[in-house]
């Protein structure tokens, strides 16, 4: 509960104050307060002298530079218009490029405890069939996506983030035991194969998809991959990319049939995944999976106080999600922040995208 009340996921507000006014001024308790947002271009904060903190933060403000596309945003960063990145923004190619154009920059590559997803909706009758899941969770070549994607720096894992960085996370051994976890992935494929010829697909007559996706560089590639990849086991797919307005309505309304997404947590912690992601009434669980036998154990392992007991009831939990094809496990994302010299006191955090940007101990040396 500690970690969940520090996590960017659990701001403090007035509640007098109405929601539609908080999402266009927001009004707070932390470090910085709230000056200006312009559309697509900034975000402006200053300095808060009534922080509860004595003496920080540190800066008098921090402006926010809105730069839609990513390769734009680094090159900036490297011709010194900004002081730091957006935190995670930095991929291993580009961290390559800033490294070889900017040497004085320091760069920090983490795990972000997000994890990119296959989704499959439960509610189309279709991918209510486990053996079509099993065959599209088998489909799955992760070492080429990571090796594609981040250069091999892309960790695989079940639910939760993986270890060294993971506490809870599915031990190597374990996962070799899940569908699709094989690293023998011709063997992977023809056991696929086989499931769908049983369903009455084949290469000339295969399963004809959509693959529906963001709309943006970080969600299209790794779904172009997916559609490649599911080609091995009959499923032809076809690519619906959803502009980010329009996403997340359409995957709460189960609008799609497959997908590809990129999910984060709040914090490294089973209560903050399971109960988001997997819970039959979740509002995140876009899938619309539901198993109530493994619903009770998510009560079961929140209430267990044996670290190492509850470590075991997770894994089971864990192991059956993977089992059921509730949201295959792609692979756990590792991005990079990069900042200039100047940038003191910056801390990045390993566990969760959302951690540790408050700024309140950050200063410039110039």
């Amino acid at each position: 509960m500690i970690a969940l009340l520090a996590a960017g996921h659990s701001p403090v507000y007035p509640c007098h104050v109405p929601p539609h006014e908080m999402r266009s001024h927001p009004i707070g308790t932390g470090p910085f307060k709230f000056v200006e947002f312009k559309p697509n271009e900034t975000i402006r904060v200053t300095r808060n002298p009534d922080y509860w903190k004595n003496g920080r933060p540190y800066l008098d403000g921090i402006e926010y530079t809105i730069i839609p596309n990513r390769s734009t945003a680094i090159l900036a960063f490297i011709a010194g218009k900004f002081d730091m990145t957006f935190p995670f923004q930095v991929t291993i190619p580009l961290l390559k490029d800033v490294k070889s154009q900017a040497p004085q920059a320091i760069c920090e590559l983490s795990p972000t405890n997000a994890r990119s997803t296959l989704l499959v909706n439960h509610r189309e009758p279709l991918f209510a069939n486990p053996d079509l899941r099993r065959a599209m969770a088998l489909s799955l070549d992760r070492k080429a996506f990571i090796d594609i994607l981040s250069e091999g720096q892309n960790r695989i894992g079940g639910a939760m983030m993986p270890p060294p960085e993971g506490v809870w996370g599915l031990p190597p051994d374990m996962l070799k035991t899940l569908p699709g976890y094989d690293p023998d992935v011709l063997k992977n494929h023809a056991q696929a194969r086989q499931l769908m010829e049983k369903l009455g697909y084949a290469r000339e007559s295969p399963l004809k998809v959509k693959v529906s996706v963001r709309n943006a560089a970080i969600f299209r590639d790794p779904a172009v991959i997916l559609i490649d990849q599911l080609k091995e086991i009959y499923i032809d797919g076809e690519l619906d990319a959803v502009e980010t307005v329009n996403w997340f309505p359409k995957v709460a309304r189960r609008d799609y049939q497959i997908g590809f997404n990129i999910t984060g947590s709040g914090v490294d912690d089973p209560d903050a995944l399971f109960y988001e992601n997997y819970g039959c009434g979740s509002e995140r669980n876009w899938t619309g999976y539901c198993n109530r036998e493994v619903e009770k154990l998510f009560d079961q392992q929140s209430t267990e106080g044996d670290q190492e007991k509850r470590k075991k009831l997770v894994w089971d939990m864990d192991r059956k999600l993977q089992e059921d094809g509730a949201s295959p496990i792609i692979a756990h994302e590792r991005l990079a922040t990069c900042w200039q010299p100047q940038v003191k006191g910056l801390t990045i955090m390993v566990n969760s995208i959302y951690n540790g940007w408050r700024f309140e101990d950050v200063w410039l040396d110039k």
